[in-house]
């Protein structure tokens, strides 16, 4: 069920309740769209099973809740899924650049190579994005991979820098502290600000890790 909520005089929530699924989050990527076509919506941002909508100041709240209601209800009408693009993460795995490896492999009671196996096995999703500019929020982590964050982040983590933290992965796209465990990096760049689309990710798209170079 989706509740909406006033989060200040302009903006509005819409929630669903946990736990965060796929499925949901697609919904969510859908009413984004359907919201932006709102001629009082000035912006429409996607969350971890929540939608935030900012609307210009003169706008009759109330009449908005109800189109957003209505939108939501052709949603789960049309139940069709939003198809965001897949895009291929090169990784350098170990050595200076997954520091963490093999404690991750260690946790697990299992070898380095297993790890950078499972690790690239999947299609994760884009569930969200935040943190920084372009760091997405990764869906589809195996339960053999869930692994807690360090007890102690890391003052620096380098840009590019691959990791996991509790059910998620994903990519710092700049240098900042942090504290996911590090697997490996990558050279692509997450955002850049001299591009017509600064963010390479956005929420719905497809992710695959390739292996560029193991150093074991």
């Amino acid at each position: 069920m989706l509740t909406i909520h006033h989060t200040s005089e302009y903006s509005l929530i819409c929630s669903l309740p946990p736990p965060a699924e796929l499925s949901k989050q697609q919904s969510l990527w859908q009413l984004a769209e359907l919201a932006k076509n709102l001629s009082n919506v000035v912006e429409s941002v996607v969350g971890m099973n929540n939608l935030t909508l900012f609307y210009h100041l003169h706008t009759d709240p109330l009449a908005l809740i109800n189109e957003v209601h209505q939108l939501w209800e052709n949603v789960q009408t049309q139940k069709t899924h939003f198809q965001g693009k897949l895009v291929e993460i090169p990784v350098h795995y170990g050595g200076e650049f997954g520091e963490d490896l093999y404690d991750v492999a260690k946790f697990h009671h299992t070898t380095a190579q297993e790890i950078i196996h499972r690790h690239t096995a999947p299609n994760y999703t884009v569930f969200m994005m935040g943190f920084q500019p372009g760091f997405p929020y990764l869906g589809g982590l195996p339960e053999s991979l869930h692994t807690p964050r360090r007890d102690a982040p890391r003052t620096r983590v380098p840009a590019g820098s691959v990791g996991i933290g509790g059910s998620q992965t994903g990519i710092y796209p700049f240098t900042s502290p942090g504290g996911w465990q590090l697997l490996g990096k990558t050279d692509i760049q997450l955002f850049d600000v001299n591009q017509n689309q600064p963010v390479l990710l956005k929420a719905g798209d497809q992710v695959r890790f390739v292996v560029k170079e193991m150093t074991l």
